[in-house]
């Protein structure tokens, strides 16, 4: 296995700015960074052996060239003392407002960022060393820099910025290597599925060729598309697929609101079919890197997650883990709203944390299944209540609605 637990603990990261100016820090905002010795024991504890963290780039360069490590150290040995493997995150939605995004030495600025970052790994992590150069960067680029409800704001610069943003990850992956030569990179984006309505055949096209960009940025760095990025197939080593309740839906061209593919939906895609095209497609090594949804309904959504896991396994996709993202509630991004979507919840003046029972009974049940499963017995994780899935699908989507509606207003 890629990982020493089939499941993994994301821990919220994002430091970008808001619209209004704010800049984000979720490790703060939700006290991972002062707990982070108690978390990652707590991870240890329920049987999760490897997290997904954040290095926050805007602290460990406050001036360019100029690094502070003081936020990672400890945080890195926090992890190596309870036995935590952990994939960092160079670049979570934020840099340094000394950073120019657009600008050509944007690359070359990650690049360097990574290679310092890869020596401080090289010295405190004791260990494998995981990164994850640039979360997400299809959504980023569709989010900030075509739609313009996101850090940094712009629309009709989507390519722009996703070339950016892949020369970058590629920047990044080589200084990395160069430090630190058996390096395992990651690279995140979205699972997307994308329809046309069924009385609109003409839309078809349309909106194939949107699914099929959620690849661009996987094909990009493998030097498959573009390759005057610098893309080269070994720089696609894994391969991390986020997967949320609201990333299916029907294509609409008139820019009303989409119709969201609920898990009982009969044109919704089963997520083992999903998983199951990335690795025809790539042959990499994946995961499911973040996963979650909020309120009553995370042990069903863990249910679900499992359930595909397990049967894309059977498919023979080699799923190397799950990661419950977040695994601590945080602040919503644009309200402050207590986004219940953890395993544990905000800490205490000691650092302690209440956790979430039904998820925590159902992370054992799914814990228990996949142990079945890879000694090759049966895996039984149990069925999903698909209407209380759809109802928590149709909130997501309603909220991540707003969330967009906030981040373009001003």
């Amino acid at each position: 296995m890629l990982f020493p637990s089939f499941f993994l603990g994301g821990f919220e990261c994002s430091t970008h700015r808001r619209r209004d100016g704010r800049r984000l820090d979720l490790a703060a905002a939700t006290g991972h960074d002062r707990f982070a010795a108690a978390d990652y024991a707590r991870l240890r504890d329920a049987g999760i052996l490897a997290a997904r963290d954040g290095v926050r780039w805007h602290l460990a360069e406050p001036d360019p060239g100029r690094y502070d490590f003081s936020s990672l150290v400890p945080m890195l040995r926090a992890a190596r003392a309870a036995g935590v493997l952990v994939v960092w995150d160079l670049l979570h939605f934020g840099w340094p407002d000394h950073v120019d995004v657009w600008a050509p030495d944007f690359p070359d600025r990650v690049g360097r960022f990574a290679r310092a970052v890869a020596r401080v790994l090289a010295d405190e992590a004791g260990g494998p060393a995981f990164v994850a150069p640039v979360n997400e960067p299809s959504f980023l680029s569709f989010a900030g820099g075509q739609e313009g409800f996101f850090n940094p704001f712009a629309t009709g610069r989507g390519d722009e910025l996703k070339a950016q943003l892949v020369r970058a990850a590629v920047a990044a992956t080589v200084a990395v290597r160069e430090v630190i030569p058996a390096a395992r990179v990651v690279h995140t984006d979205p699972v997307i599925n994308i329809l046309a309505d069924p009385t609109r055949p003409q839309d078809r096209l349309a909106a194939e060729n949107y699914r099929q960009s959620q690849f661009a940025a996987w094909d990009m760095i493998a030097g498959r598309l573009r390759p005057e990025l610098g893309g080269r197939p070994e720089y696609l080593d894994v391969i991390g697929v986020n997967y949320y309740a609201q990333n299916q839906w029907v294509h609409n061209p008139f820019g009303k609101e989409s119709v969201l593919l609920v898990p009982s939906h009969p044109l919704h895609l089963p997520l083992r079919y999903m998983l199951r095209e990335v690795h025809e497609r790539y042959g990499r090594p994946l995961f499911i890197a973040e996963t979650g949804i909020e309120d009553e309904a995370r042990p069903e959504w863990l249910r679900y997650v499992g359930a595909e896991a397990a049967a894309a396994v059977r498919l023979g996709v080699p799923v190397e883990g799950v990661c419950l993202y977040p695994v601590v509630n945080h602040p919503g991004w644009e309200d402050d709203r207590h986004c219940r979507n953890g395993l544990w919840d905000y800490p205490d003046e000691a650092g302690g944390r209440e956790w979430y029972e039904p998820l925590a009974e159902e992370l054992r049940r799914q814990q228990r299944a996949f142990d079945d499963l890879f000694r090759g017995g049966p895996a039984d994780g149990g069925v999903p209540d698909l209407a209380r899935l759809d109802a928590a699908a149709r909130h997501m989507g309603e909220m991540t609605g707003q969330s967009r509606d906030a981040g373009t207003a001003g």
